[in-house]
């Protein structure tokens, strides 16, 4: 299936260079592998390099390259994924998505807090998106 039809809405609430990005990555991917999960992560990796999650869209990132352990590790690496947040940027950049987030408490976070509290925010704007 096109990757169009089956793209995610929060990329669909995305700029279209992000809904383009990965919708030709997922496509190349079914003729790669096929339809299936092993597509959509693909897509996913792609996206991630340049973008990350942000509320319920992906937003460019300042610099290119993976965005979390899992993704600096391959394909074979079995570690848990940030969910789209940039974990490998500055604690200034992460504050500046908290504070973007309306995060409470994002002040004394360390980074790794900031990056579960990202997500944490992330989930819940995706799911009101969706509602």
């Amino acid at each position: 299936m096109p990757g169009r039809e089956v793209m995610p809405s929060t990329i669909q609430r995305s700029d279209k260079h992000a809904q383009d990005l990965w919708s030709k990555t997922h496509d190349s991917a079914v003729k790669e592998y096929g339809e299936g999960q092993r597509s959509h992560r693909t897509a996913f990796a792609a996206l991630k390099n340049e973008y990350e999650k942000v509320g319920d869209h992906w937003e460019r990132k300042g610099k290119r390259g993976p965005s979390d352990k899992q993704a600096e590790g391959g394909r074979g690496t079995n570690r848990r994924t940030a969910g789209g947040v940039d974990a490998n940027a500055s604690k200034q950049h992460l504050m500046d998505v908290a504070r973007k987030l309306d995060i409470s408490g994002r002040s004394s976070m360390n980074k790794d807090e900031l990056v579960k509290a990202i997500e944490k925010a992330n989930n819940r704007a995706t799911a009101k998106s969706r509602s």
